[in-house]
């Protein structure tokens, strides 16, 4: 079957029409300052900024025992299985099980997952979740008398890291019955204590963070810290000052956060309705800045997510599942929907009938924000309905799981994205040490509404058998061969047909002699079955659910190759990928497909 030639380049690239141009939504954030407090509450706050105790300001009251002043109800319930896996001696990370017994709570370097679980105290929540508190209590006294005894003061490593101290301390909070419900008293007293050291350890160095989620998370544990313990009015002033400052820096104006990690984005959210969970506890109500950073985090994230409810795989994320994304959309309060065009966050979201489709349209974050960051520029993700027919690879984050350490590297290069690339180069450099270099560092985009005819809809003019297009550029091949990738993008909005031209074009004034490798790469979803045509240009693709898609090149052949995808467990899926390959000369070319539904 032919597949009818999508406009030539020179044809289709009309001049820009301001008014017909998408706007980005862009929400003026609120005044990120501290909160308006009495003339008594701002010297207190002064006070203690300077190292000041609370029991300064009363130099004749009897200093208090460490003690907590309120229960938290767990707003964000946990894993079952992972809190049955601890019951029965073993940690559960991204399908990995680690005996708890021969587990190292120091010393040894752990996998950054382990590292999380561990010195994060990200079990508690799923120990909670597993059964009756009786039947938790010992385990989470045993955990922590096995922690404690590995980290008996603050050192250097990951223990105390500001991001680690900062969940393990809210986590310590917000399920303190499971530690302190125990009939050893010694045991109770030695973990308040440790509650008092640790919080007292993060209001000197929460400076310290290594990146802006890290610093939000210290932040927000000093605050719950000043909340629910003892003399502790001046630490919550203290700690809500510095959260707001520091959540004014974490988002960009569309409520995404600068790392562009979905993950990071749920941790943020997390974080914040872990510590709302602690002002109810007593009664409080949070800081407006508080509300206003989540109603402006969580449409982002909505838009992230597939037609299955799951989330999208950017940023070494992998797909994590609907159930986890629903709870914590539910415990956050914010009724809203996807945000459509976040360009300051860098990704395009069309909805057409059942058909999704996500482009990273937009340079990767800057080392100092990214976190597994990936060189992923203009790659797309496509699902229609629950389905999932094009991916990326995702899964950087969750590598020490079940994914291999060293396959981490390989899952952030942009060969483990869906879009293109030049000799089997990286858009952007990866570096080992999970950052990125350099590489795309301008991407230009258009986004509008075609009619059948070809010619733009006006702004608000609603028609019938229209589609949408999106036009994006990126540098990242302009300094090593002189080309600039542009990928055009129409979804019809039935959402039955997506047409895709990929074109190089040479930049600068005298073009570079010899060829490059091109490689176009279409990961597929899981679970697809294929068909290769006679002719060598067209792939079938039978879906799970029944559904028939067909796969066109419009003059390089197709082939099929192995790849993977990262399942919301963090397990690795072996899937398969489609690939257009062609030499080509320095002076450019343009790449046309077709992606279409046929039953």
């Amino acid at each position: 079957m032919g597949i009818p030639p999508l406009p030539a380049a020179d044809d289709d690239l009309i001049p820009l029409r301001a008014e017909v141009v998408e706007p980005g939504r862009a929400l003026a954030l609120a005044d990120f300052s501290p909160p308006a407090v009495s003339t008594g509450e701002r010297f207190l706050r002064f006070a203690y900024r300077l190292g000041l105790p609370s029991g300064a300001m009363q130099p004749f009251r009897k200093r208090a025992r460490p003690r907590l002043t309120a229960t938290v109800t767990n707003p964000i319930p946990g894993t079952v299985a992972a809190g049955k896996a601890l019951r029965a001696g073993h940690f559960l990370v991204h399908g990995m099980k680690a005996a708890i017994a021969d587990t190292a709570f120091s010393g040894a370097p752990l996998s950054p997952p382990f590292e999380r679980m561990i010195h994060g105290f990200a079990w508690l929540p799923d120990l909670e979740a597993s059964g009756a508190r009786a039947q938790g209590v010992p385990v989470a006294e045993r955990i922590m008398g096995m922690w404690l005894a590995a980290n008996p003061q603050p050192a250097s490593g990951p223990a105390w890291a500001v991001g680690h101290v900062g969940h393990r301390l809210m986590a310590w909070l917000v399920h303190a019955p499971l530690l302190l419900s125990g009939n050893d008293k010694k045991f109770r007293s030695r973990v308040l204590y440790t509650m008092a050291e640790t919080a007292r350890w993060l209001d000197r160095h929460i400076g310290r963070a290594d990146d802006k989620l890290a610093e939000v998370v210290g932040w927000s544990a000093i605050t719950a810290a000043g909340l629910l313990m003892t003399d502790g009015r001046a630490r919550r002033l203290f700690g809500e000052a510095g959260l707001i400052r520091a959540l004014g820096d974490l988002v960009g104006d569309d409520g995404g956060v600068l790392s562009r990690s979905p993950l990071c984005q749920i941790e943020a959210i997390a974080v914040l309705v872990r510590l709302k969970a602690c002002y109810a506890a007593v009664r409080n109500d949070p800081p407006p800045q508080i509300e206003t950073i989540l109603s402006l985090l969580v449409p982002p994230l909505l838009a992230m997510l597939h037609g299955d409810g799951a989330l999208s795989s950017w940023q070494g994320a992998g797909a994590v599942n609907a159930d986890s994304i629903a709870t914590l959309i539910k415990a956050s309060g914010v009724r809203t929907r996807p945000l459509r065009d976040a360009r300051q966050w860098g990704y395009q979201r069309v909805q057409a009938g059942k058909s999704l489709l996500l482009l990273d349209a937009a340079p990767p974050p800057v080392a100092r924000h990214a976190r597994d960051g990936c060189a992923s520029t203009l790659a797309f993700e496509f699902s229609c309905g629950a389905e999932r027919l094009i991916v990326n690879c995702g899964g950087a984050a969750f590598a020490g799981g079940m994914i291999p350490l060293g396959l981490a590297q390989g899952l952030r290069a942009t060969g483990a994205h869906s879009t293109l690339t030049i000799d089997d180069c990286n858009s952007t450099a990866v570096l080992a040490n999970g950052k990125l270099g350099s590489g795309v560092s301008e991407v230009e985009v258009d986004r509008r509404t075609l009619q059948t005819d070809g010619s733009y809809a006006s702004t608000g003019v609603v028609r019938d058998h229209t589609a949408t297009r999106i036009e994006a550029s990126h540098n990242g091949y302009v300094s090593r061969y002189g080309l600039l990738h542009q990928r055009i993008l129409i979804l019809r909005d039935d959402g039955t047909e997506l047409r895709g031209e990929d074109l190089l074009l040479p930049q600068g004034k005298k073009g570079k002699p010899g060829t490059v490798g091109v490689a176009l790469r279409f990961h597929l979803g899981p679970h697809i079955e294929l068909a290769q045509g006679q002719d060598g240009l067209g792939v079938t693709l039978a879906l799970p659910d029944g559904s028939l898609w067909q796969f066109r090149s419009g003059r390089e052949p197709v082939t099929i190759e192995e790849s993977l995808w990262a399942d919301g467990q963090g397990r690795p899926v072996g899937t398969r990928q489609l690939v257009i390959t062609a030499n080509i000369p320095r002076s450019g070319e343009s790449f046309s497909w077709l992606l279409k539904k046929m039953r």
